[in-house]
């Protein structure tokens, strides 16, 4: 039976050999068994512009080989290969590119095999990196993916760099730092002085050679030769002239000879041509009226304390408190050229007066209180000081505290330096018995740094600081001291200068280490002997003016009110004149003088300004011909350089100088104007010198 069914016998062998494995599969793969070991590929940030490369593993998960089919869904992903050989019980890579951009990315491997389907999630972050900038030339910087920064490091030695000082070439990089050669600026020119200056590289100026005894030769160089002699150009000026002689060089000899047809004689001014010598005589353009710039109308009449500043100039901007009109009292501010860059209505609509100004603000005084607002273009309110908040003196709790031009101060920072005095209710500023006075500072936001009180100062007494900022206290008559910080106390101490000062009035400049006291007094600022001004020389009968000084260098200027009367009756003040006079501050002498109003007309000094070149520039108004006329002028040397009239009768208020323009307001037709007039190159206020830019009587601090 066996032998007639052959295939029975080989089924009774399958299952003695342990029976039948129904769910292998066939040979081949056909049901495509495979998986891959992670589900999620991440390749984290890579910089933009580079491709990233990461595998994924496929493994087989039975005995066959399996051909397992790749492809992305979305995303900027991509594969090495689209189709992969996977043997049975083993694993392949398959490899997935990330082109990186910017920002992050997402895609989907899907993965296929018989039916089978596997998908992977594909992430990636695009990073572009920052632009590095080394700090040095001798630095070098890359960006660091992570933690994403620029990363420095020195840059090889040796490697070729600029050195920062144009002294220097060559430059190579040792050990982070550019070292290079000296650079050689000799041009080989004797009438040449080289130099080297580390911002400009090699700099040449022309040698001077020493000037003759003789006035009508002159030094010249020669490139072969170097400095010689020769003859001054004919009809140069070499002594004494005037429009009937001259003293004029010829053939290299100074002459005297009748003075030419047609020699200058006067330079030009703003307002008035050159001036030429004609039948023995300087004939010059007819005086023109000087033209504004320009001509802002104010809105309003300005408000100013007596003595105190009209006009305030602090970088391009001036400043002017005004009240009128349907806006009421307010602070505006003008560019240089006359345009409108804020106007802030005071609270309640009381008036301010100018005090001073800084990048810190404008500081204004009304009665109660000193207050700030911002000198920029918003013109904001920015802090208010109650002076009855102030500690006053002993003795006088119930007395009036006050302030006023003259004795508030700017410090370096933008703090405020002001001498407050108490007095008797109703004294109306007469420092009474039983009166006293305190020394105030208060930060730029307006808080109190410090106080205390100070003896023999009230009001009328002035306060001063130095461009270093130490501060300086001075009464009519005296004393004079430099105050200090007490020592473990919130107070001052004093330290005396000077005791008396004898007919003299408050006021007080200082500019370098000298001070100028009561018009009358220099003194060292760190004490000494005074050197007093010699007034009682010269012209009879001199009284001189409380305000203002100026003080530069080694000269201090001064105003005083003058009688020529002879006959012994005093000068009404129709028939009274202003002198100028500038003193030695070494010793007080008399350096030059000169009267400030024409043929000792009446008139009022409205500002004052120190000009470069030792020379002083004023805003005066003079009665002349039945009426007031308004003048700007320049004196130097004791001589009245120029002499300008404004259009028309005006009646000034204030005037502030800066740079080569002087800026005015006036009153024309009932209206308030503020107008600029240029005085040109050669007519430039001083930057240094006391006092600049804030009025006579304003901020009490020197010019650096």
């Amino acid at each position: 039976m066996l032998r007639s069914h052959p295939w029975l016998v080989l089924l009774v062998a399958l299952v003695l050999a342990g029976g039948c494995r129904c769910d292998e599969p066939p040979v081949g793969g056909t049901r495509g068994e495979f998986d891959v070991e992670q589900r999620v590929l991440d390749f984290g940030r890579v910089l933009e512009g580079e491709t990233a490369r990461r595998p994924v593993t496929v493994v087989g998960t039975g005995r066959a080989s399996v051909t397992v089919s790749a492809s992305v869904r979305s995303g900027p992903f991509s594969l090495s290969e689209t189709e992969v050989l996977v043997p049975g019980a083993s694993s392949v890579s398959l490899e997935v590119l990330f082109p990186a951009g910017v920002g992050p990315a997402e895609g989907t491997l899907v993965l296929s095999a018989g039916g089978r389907t596997v998908e992977v999630s594909l992430r990636g972050e695009g990073v572009r990196p920052l632009v590095c900038v080394p700090s040095t030339p001798c630095r070098q910087s890359h960006f660091e993916l992570e933690p994403g920064v620029c990363v420095e490091s020195d840059a090889p030695d040796g490697t070729a760099c600029i050195p920062s000082s144009r002294c220097q070439e060559n430059g190579r990089c040792q050990a982070g730092a550019c070292v290079g050669s000296p650079r050689s600026c000799d041009d080989g020119n004797p009438c040449t002085q080289d130099a080297c200056a580390p911002d400009q590289g090699c700099v040449t100026s022309p040698v001077v050679c020493p000037a003759p005894q003789n006035p009508c030769r002159v030094g010249v160089c020669d490139r072969e030769r170097g400095c010689s002699e020769v003859d001054a150009q004919d009809r140069s000026i070499c002594g004494k002239v005037d429009c009937v002689t001259a003293r004029l060089c010829f053939s290299g000899a100074c002459k005297e000879v009748p003075t030419p047809e047609g020699l200058l004689c006067a330079p030009s001014t703003p307002c008035q041509g050159e001036g030429h010598c004609q039948a023995g005589k300087c004939v010059r353009p007819d005086v023109q009226e000087l033209v504004p710039v320009f001509a802002q109308e104010l809105g309003g009449k300005p408000s100013f304390a007596p003595g105190g500043p009209v006009l305030l100039s602090h970088g391009e901007a001036l400043f002017a408190s005004v009240c009128g009109g349907d806006a009421g009292c307010r602070l505006v501010s003008y560019t240089s050229e006359g345009f409108l860059r804020f106007e802030t209505p005071y609270p309640e609509g009381a008036p301010r007066a100018l005090l001073a100004v800084s990048d810190a603000g404008v500081v204004l005084h009304e009665p109660e209180a000193l207050e700030s607002y911002a000198s920029s273009v918003t013109g904001a309110p920015l802090w208010r000081a109650p002076l009855a908040s102030l500690d006053a003196p002993p003795g006088a709790e119930s007395f009036v505290p006050s302030t006023s031009a003259g004795r508030v101060a700017l410090g370096p920072q933008g703090e405020v330096v002001s001498l407050v005095s108490w007095a008797p209710p109703g004294a109306g500023g007469d420092a009474g018995v039983g009166s006293g006075a305190a020394l105030v500072v208060l930060a730029p936001d307006g808080g109190v740094l410090r106080q205390g009180a100070v003896e023999g100062f009230s009001e009328g007494a002035r306060v001063a600081l130095d461009s270093r900022g130490e501060m300086f206290l001075f009464a009519a008559g005296g004393p004079l001291v430099r105050t200090e910080p007490e020592d473990g106390g919130t107070g001052f101490r004093s330290i005396p200068l000077l005791a008396e000062v004898p007919e003299s009035g408050a006021s007080l400049a200082v500019a370098g280490d000298r001070l100028f006291a009561g018009t009358r007094a220099f003194v060292s600022a760190d004490g000494g002997l005074p050197a007093l001004a010699e007034w009682g020389v010269g012209v009879p009968g001199l009284r001189p003016l409380d305000e203002p000084v100026l003080l530069l260098g080694d000269t201090g200027y001064a105003f005083a009110r003058m009688c020529l009367r002879t006959d012994g009756t005093a000068c009404t003040p129709e028939e009274e004149g202003v002198l100028l006079r500038a003193f030695d501050t070494g010793g007080g002498a008399v350096r030059w003088e000169t009267p400030v109003f024409p043929d000792i007309a009446p008139g009022v000094l409205h500002e004052a300004a120190l000009v470069q070149g030792g020379a002083v520039s004023t805003v005066t108004s003079v009665q002349l011909a039945g009426a007031m006329r308004a003048h700007i002028q320049v004196f130097a040397r004791g001589e009245l350089l120029m002499m300008c009239p404004l259009r028309g009768t005006p009646h000034v208020a204030g005037a502030t100088y800066a740079g080569s323009f002087v800026y005015v307001a006036l009153e024309r037709g009932g209206s308030w104007w503020l107008e600029a007039f240029d005085l040109g190159p050669n007519v430039t206020a001083e930057t240094r010198g006391w006092s600049q830019g804030s009025g006579l009587s304003g901020s009490r601090r020197a010019s650096p």
